[in-house]
């Protein structure tokens, strides 16, 4: 008579045991790349004082305020915040989908009092019989035991999604922490950059208003012509009216520093009033190769683990193809007389359940639901793929502005130096009356577009090995996240 329940007991057992579970078995996915970046020789032949190691990339700019305002930045700021708190999230479902695959347990109890009406048919009825009692009393304590027995791994698979989200959560995590990161050694370069044109424009100024000073004084002597006057005084309005247009940037690039450090804005204005050189960009210690970068990246690890989450969901659905076991028990005691009477042996009560639920006729629900989450899957994957195109592309489009605004910035110095001296030339010779206040003004003009253009490349070359270090997923160790999984890759020495 027990050889059947044995046996079922025996089969529920080794399939919990083995493990089995339907759906595919995850594989990470294989991208082909280049042994090399296009401009990895260009930069890894840069000169610079410094040299950066990825993990703290922002420490070797040099620059104290540099630091101190990225160190800020990832404590205050709200944006890494709200990753934490997802972070939070996940593993709260996390532990939801841990303890599906267990049992669980529940006590309950009440006491009951009721007085019975006589006027309706139940209570016409009782009445009827002798030593009827119009009271009643009842009283429950029990214990419910259940347990779904996840026969073919429908749970495990749950399981499995809910960690590759929590990873792919932590990743994101931080990904918004070198996002932060950057974006603050950004805007604090964007800084001293508007600080350095505005200098320009203001010394250019000063330049073009002792000129008018000159001009000025030469045509109360009968010297100069008005015209002269006048072509002097609209030089300078042109230089002066460039210096409200830098100060307005110059003010919100402040601004969205504060808010990057969760402050109000002119929270850290007078730290940063006085101005300073525009930081220059190191070298890269190391610049590796894109199979490493990738490894690197977080942003990466939560669009390959998005990818495992999707695949899991699959065996998700097609576990709804299979019967569900459940296993239920109940041990309490009731009684309707006393509460004194509760845990007599006669008030004792047990139960044991074996349960099945099975989807026979559905019209077609589990097929459409495999087939959606087939389709998260291939979508997933194809997010992946683009992701770490994507990511390529934005350490060669780095490299390359790095290399070309420093070229520019070698260039723009020498000529800077050679209109320094033709303007000094122009100026004697406009003296001397061998060349008219055209020459001189022209002169300015060039020399401060040149000075203006040369501060503008030096800043962008700083902000572009800012980028190059974010995109290369400099700002963390990654071997210190040993919960993140990282995807297979496959060389490729062919472009």
């Amino acid at each position: 008579m027990l050889t059947r329940p044995r046996s079922l007991a025996f089969l529920l057992s080794v399939s919990v045991m083995t493990g089995c579970a339907v759906g595919p078995d995850y594989r990470a996915p294989e991208t082909s790349l280049s042994a090399r970046f296009l401009g990895q020789d260009s930069v890894e032949q840069r000169q610079a004082q410094n040299s950066a190691e990825l993990q703290a990339w922002w420490a070797s700019f040099d620059d104290p305020l540099l630091t101190r305002f990225v160190t800020l930045a990832l404590e205050q700021n709200l944006d890494i915040a709200q990753a934490a708190a997802r972070v939070v999230q996940a593993r709260g479902s996390l532990h939801l989908a841990d303890a599906a695959l267990l049992p669980s347990a529940n006590v309950s109890a009440q006491g009951a009092k009721a007085y019975q009406s006589i006027e309706t048919p139940l209570g016409q009825v009782l009445n009827s019989t002798p030593d009827f009692d119009r009271s009643g009393s009842a009283y429950e304590a029990d214990l419910v035991a259940g347990w779904e027995i996840d026969l073919f791994g429908g749970l495990r698979r749950g399981r499995e999604a809910a960690h590759a989200a929590y990873a792919a959560s932590e990743a994101g995590a931080v990904a918004t922490r070198l996002a932060v990161a950057a974006q603050t050694a950004d805007l604090y370069v964007t800084i001293r950059g508007l600080q350095a044109r505005i200098a320009i424009a203001e010394q250019q100024a000063q330049t073009r208003r002792r000129l008018l000073d000159t001009i000025r004084f030469q045509y109360e002597k009968e010297i100069a012509a008005e015209l002269q006057v006048n072509q002097a005084e609209g030089s300078l309005a042109q230089v002066e009216a460039r210096i409200p247009v830098l100060e307005a940037g110059l003010d919100a690039a402040m601004n969205a520093l504060d808010v990057l450090l969760g402050a109000q804005p002119g929270t850290y204005r007078n730290e940063l009033t006085p101005v300073a050189p525009i930081p220059l960009a190191p070298a890269l210690a190391e610049t590796g190769t894109p199979a490493e970068m990738i490894r690197r990246r977080p942003d990466l690890i939560v669009a390959e683990r998005r990818l495992a989450a999707a695949n899991a969901r699959i065996g998700v659905a097609i576990s709804e193809y299979y019967p569900k076991f459940s296993l239920g028990a109940l041990l309490g005691s009731a009684t309707t007389i006393s509460s004194g009477n509760l845990f007599s042996g006669d008030a004792n009560q047990a139960q044991g359940v074996l349960g099945l639920r099975w989807r026979l006729f559905d019209f077609g629900r589990v097929e459409a639901q495999i087939a959606a989450a087939r389709g998260q899957e291939a979508e997933a994957l194809a997010a992946y793929r683009l992701a770490a195109l994507r990511a390529t592309e934005e350490v060669e489009n780095a490299f390359s502005a790095l290399i070309k605004r420093e070229a520019q910035f070698g260039i723009l110095t020498r000529g800077e130096t050679y209109l320094a001296r033709a303007r000094e030339n122009s100026l004697a010779a406009y003296e001397g009356g061998v060349v008219s206040l055209i020459e001189v003004l022209n002169a300015d003009s060039n020399l401060l577009q040149v000075s203006d253009a040369k501060a503008q490349a030096q800043t962008e070359a700083t902000r572009a090995a800012i980028v190059s270090f974010r995109a290369l997923g400099g700002g963390w160790d990654p071997r210190k996240a040993s919960d993140l999984s990282t995807p297979s890759f496959s060389g490729n020495n062919q472009r």
